[in-house]
């Protein structure tokens, strides 16, 4: 036992083995749950080393992307944002909540009124003190419509904001339990004087400085010396190479070019893991695979024909083929079981083309070509995905035409614009969060363009509900109304299927978002 015992300790120092693998095995080994979970953490925080340059190859990035945080909607964005970014507050691998900018959260009896306080000492990269009045001025930006933020959704519900001293105080319309959550959006970088001045100027106080920034190539960082947490940053530099195809994706982290690369296509992630010097970590999570309609647009402005594209789809064929078993079939709302308060009673939706043609029928559609637009990078199998899609509404007699969009410029020519396409999400920590960020009839990520006053109505009193059950209820309503009336087509929720090397330790199973939360590179060190 004490040479196992032994090897499963040396696993967590060397970030081969998650905090959940370690407990479940040492536990089999006769170690009581709390000696195994205190065994990782002593391994696990076992001092990494400094210096090197860590690589990423990462597919979501476009000419187009900004280092505006509000606007970051794709993988690399995302991982520029937590580059070198901060927000308040930040949601850990098992859905607690972290503090970051702020040290402490507060709130009052009906979590209408909440306190932030801000951490001392924290510099920007300017060499500017983090102070609340930034914090305060970062997200009365993200309120403006003008910002086009996708965080508006969450912070509309933010009556008053002020500053005091080291305390930011926030006032809501209506109460609210899960705010702290709301306030982990990666947009919601804090910066100086809220971004006002020049919200593309890349200036945070996250652990990183940005040194190249070359849209749809590369980005590089190099370490922000007067970062104030010793447990982010290891690596002297950190470098993001875009590489949307999933074939040179594969090839650049089996010759070592990079690191680490996100979203492994599930059909080779098995082949993957032969490969010498090659690791395939993967992670059930809250991020899915979607096909969406923008309800105000004809032909998807009629709910029957909305219905008849929801049953035409075969989810488990999808998850079968496209996923290749690494996830599980979705029910047309954006929520699964790795949510709090989830209801597993609502029916699962089935593939039954005769009931999709009778839809499909009552909508009166005259029967031309509907176009579904589609990019290899929306997400990992997205074309073939479309062309199952196409061919399972065939048997229902709805004509689906597909049309391939170029990866670069889809999340900002395509994606939010035209009436039916492709697209992913990586999912978030809280319903509240998710619900509000895409299904609130006023957020500007709203992208199904559903408006729907009961979900309205049932969203804002889930915020302020402190009874579990009743909160549950509402959730369930919201999730029926969703589904049976929505724009959204969800077949699968993913994993996070990922490909590390050897050389790279501290690796950790992070279901919030994909390559550990956005801070692989900096969470991670070299061997």
């Amino acid at each position: 036992m004490t040479d196992q015992l032994d090897r499963m300790v040396a696993a967590a120092k060397a970030g081969r083995i998650s905090r959940r693998e370690f407990v479940g095995r040492t536990t089999a080994l006769g170690v009581s749950a709390a000696l195994a979970s205190a065994l990782f953490t002593k391994a696990a925080h076992a001092q990494p080393k400094k210096g090197g340059l860590i690589r990423m190859g990462m597919q979501g990035g476009e000419s187009t992307n900004s280092l505006d945080p509000a606007l970051a909607a794709s993988p690399v964005p995302f991982a520029i944002n937590m580059s070198w970014g901060e927000m308040l507050v930040d949601v850990g691998a098992t859905g607690e909540l972290q503090m970051r900018l702020a040290e402490e959260v507060s709130a009052n009896a009906d979590a209408t009124e909440w306190q932030f306080k801000i951490r001392q000492g924290v510099e920007f990269h300017n060499g500017k003190t983090v102070t609340a009045e930034d914090v305060v001025a970062t997200l009365r930006r993200h309120t403006d419509e003008k910002s086009q933020s996708g965080a508006l959704g969450i912070v509309q519900g933010i009556t008053e904001m002020s500053a005091s001293g080291d305390m930011v105080t926030l006032k809501l319309a209506s109460g609210n339990a899960d705010l702290p959550f709301l306030m982990a959006d990666y947009h919601l970088v804090i910066q100086p004087n809220g971004g006002v001045d020049n919200p593309t100027e890349g200036v945070g106080a996250g652990p990183y400085k940005v040194v190249v920034h070359e849209p749809g190539i590369r980005h590089g960082f190099e370490k922000f010396a007067n970062y104030w947490d010793p447990d982010l940053g290891h690596a002297d530099q950190t470098e993001i190479l875009v590489i949307n195809d999933g074939t040179a994706r594969t090839s650049a982290v089996q010759s070592g070019q990079v690191h680490m690369i996100n979203r492994v296509d599930p059909k080779i992630a098995e082949l993957l893991t032969r490969a010498p010097g090659v690791q395939v970590k993967n992670v059930p999570s809250r991020g899915h695979y979607v096909f969406i309609m923008h309800c105000d647009k004809a032909p998807f402005d009629n709910n029957d024909l909305r219905m008849a594209l929801k049953l035409s789809i075969n989810r488990q064929e999808m998850v079968d083929k496209i996923l290749n078993g690494l996830g599980s079939i979705g029910n047309d709302f954006p929520i699964n079981a790795a949510y709090p308060l989830f209801d597993d009673s609502i029916p699962q939706r089935e593939y039954d083309p005769a009931a999709a043609a009778e839809h499909y029928k009552k909508s009166g559609h005259d029967g031309s070509p509907i176009i579904l637009r589609v990019a290899q990078g929306a997400f990992p199998g997205a074309v073939e995905a479309a062309q199952l899609f196409q061919q399972s509404a065939m048997a229902a007699g709805i004509p689906l035409e597909i049309k391939r969009e170029p990866d670069d410029g889809y999340w900002s020519n395509v994606w939010n614009v035209e009436p039916f396409c492709a697209s992913y999400w990586g999912g978030r920590p809280v319903q509240d969060q998710m619900y509000s960020t895409a299904y609130l009839s006023s957020s500007d990520w709203n992208d199904t363009r559903f408006k729907n006053a009961r979900f309205d109505e049932l969203l804002l009193a889930a915020r302020a509900e402190l009874n579990g059950d009743t909160r549950k209820a509402n959730y369930a309503e919201m999730a029926n109304i969703l589904r049976d009336e929505g724009g959204l087509i969800l077949p699968m929720f993913n994993d996070f299927v990922e490909a590390v090397r050897d050389e790279i330790q501290g690796w950790e199973a992070d279901p919030v978002q994909e390559m550990m939360n956005g801070r692989a590179h900096a969470r991670c060190w070299l061997a």
